[in-house]
């Protein structure tokens, strides 16, 4: 299925936006990477840990790329912001969340967008994502069985164990007994199977117009 690998979801939304508003929305991605003005949205969003990564991008009208040939030169009439996005969970999860926790950050990005109705509530924010959502046919994932916490915990694994492998050298039994206790009682929490689990809902894609 489209979008979707494993326990992850790759989400694509782009959005018109009118020329004189890209200018506001590079502003205010400007003073957020060097001023910090509005950072405390982002430290939010890293701590949900469903999200593997997220991004938004602006595109000019003229930017997209053009190769010759048969393809028709673009003709646009606006700009356009990117969101790329992948997650563990449903897509409805994932929009209740950005709804529920940042709805100042959503709406301080995308308010520039055409038609953007808000963060809240969140049923007309979830028409427009769907709305403007591109499908992802092609979706390369290294761990499709894993979501984010079961990386981390497999990188907090490994640590431990590469400690308890270059501590061990020189132990007694009981040594390693005891030392070896105290792995499992620190890494307990890191020891979960992963795999594949059943997806969600997708929500079907509203026929757009040029």
């Amino acid at each position: 299925m489209a979008n979707i690998m494993g326990k992850q979801y790759a989400l694509n939304c782009i959005s018109p936006m009118k020329p004189w508003k890209r200018f506001i929305l590079q502003v205010i991605f400007w003073a957020r990477q060097y001023l910090g003005i509005g950072a405390s949205a982002g430290e939010r969003l890293k701590k949900l840990s469903f999200i593997h990564f997220a991004r938004w991008v602006i595109i000019k009208g003229d930017g997209f790329p053009f190769l010759g040939g048969d393809q028709e030169p673009e003709d646009l009439h606006y700009d356009y912001l990117l969101f790329c996005s992948n997650f563990n969970g449903t897509w409805d999860q994932y929009i209740d969340a950005f709804s529920d926790i940042l709805p100042d950050g959503m709406d301080r990005i995308w308010r520039w967008s055409m038609k953007f109705p808000m963060a809240v509530p969140v049923s007309p924010f979830k028409a427009y994502i769907r709305h403007n959502m591109i499908d992802t046919d092609y979706y390369y994932c290294a761990y499709p069985g894993a979501a984010a916490n079961d990386v981390k915990a497999a990188i907090h694994l490994s640590d431990e164990l590469q400690d308890l492998a270059q501590g061990s050298d020189n132990m007694s039994p009981p040594e390693f007994q005891r030392a070896y206790n105290e792995f499992l009682t620190s890494v307990q929490l890191d020891l979960g199977a992963t795999g594949p689990i059943p997806t969600g809902h997708v929500p079907p894609l509203s026929t757009r117009t040029a």
